[in-house]
């Protein structure tokens, strides 16, 4: 009673900052979350390609299928505390997953769900705060819908290998370049690649380039490449497009 009788005598509260904050409170009612909530971690590499800097609570994310791209996703919120579950993803290894981060006390594998995938993961998201599935055929929007209602309840992450209604991000990779290999010798130390990122809360797609995996396994930005011009000698002639006073080893390397 007493707070009721706090509230009535405050004084209306008007102007246009009063109906942001009604016009906020809406909407956060609908969507089931706050709109500042704290996001969970990703690697560096990778927040700039996501709104707020992270996965964001009660949200799913659009990716390719690309077993690197998912592990680097999973990577930070594992080691950080939150359980991840994945979904009809058969192939992927335990060592791979570790190789990119994962910290295996903290996931969980599904390999076959069958048919019923999508009832598979909407029980995942009730206990796990990060679920990534791989689709094994379409779901009805019906369903769609009640599965984004109960990520929005939980606050649960959902990462799609696919195309996925509403996604707060869609995330391409293209563009791959390897690198360790010589002249018909060495091993390969790495994959470059520019991952781009499309979402409704941007006027435009961001795009990063980087190594997925390293030299180390693991993900890191791509080092910017220099050029490396070697100075004229006394007497020698440089003509237009004539690069043959750049070494090879000081020669950007695609």
């Amino acid at each position: 009673m007493q707070l009721t009788a706090v509230h009535a005598q405050e004084p209306a509260r008007t102007g246009p900052h009063s109906e942001v904050a009604r016009l906020r409170a809406q909407l956060e009612r609908v969507q089931g979350r706050k709109l500042d909530a704290p996001v969970l971690p990703v690697h560096p590499a990778l927040a700039s390609l996501l709104p707020g800097g992270g996965l964001r609570p009660g949200a799913a994310y659009s990716l390719p299928r690309s077993t690197s791209l998912l592990l680097a996703l999973l990577s930070q919120p594992s080691r950080s505390g939150s359980w991840c579950g994945v979904v009809g993803m058969p192939r992927l290894g335990a060592e791979a997953a570790e190789g990119l981060g994962v910290d295996l006390s903290r996931l969980v594998l599904i390999p076959d769900p069958g048919a019923r995938w999508l009832t598979v993961t909407a029980t995942i998201a009730e206990v796990l705060p990060v679920v990534a599935v791989r689709p094994a055929g379409r779901a009805a929007d019906g369903e769609i819908a009640r599965l984004a209602a109960r990520l929005r309840d939980r606050g649960a992450v959902l990462l799609v290998q696919g195309p996925w209604p509403q996604a707060e991000a869609v995330l391409e990779i293209g563009d791959p370049a390897w690198t360790g290999l010589g002249r018909g010798h060495g091993y390969l130390a790495g994959r470059e690649v520019t991952v781009t990122s499309s979402s409704r809360r941007w006027p435009r797609s961001r795009r990063s380039r980087v190594l997925l995996p390293d030299a180390s396994g693991q993900v890191s930005p791509a080092p910017e490449t220099v050029r490396g011009v070697e100075p004229l000698r006394s007497g020698d002639e440089r003509r237009p497009g004539d690069e043959r006073f750049v070494p090879l080893e000081a020669r950007a390397v695609g």
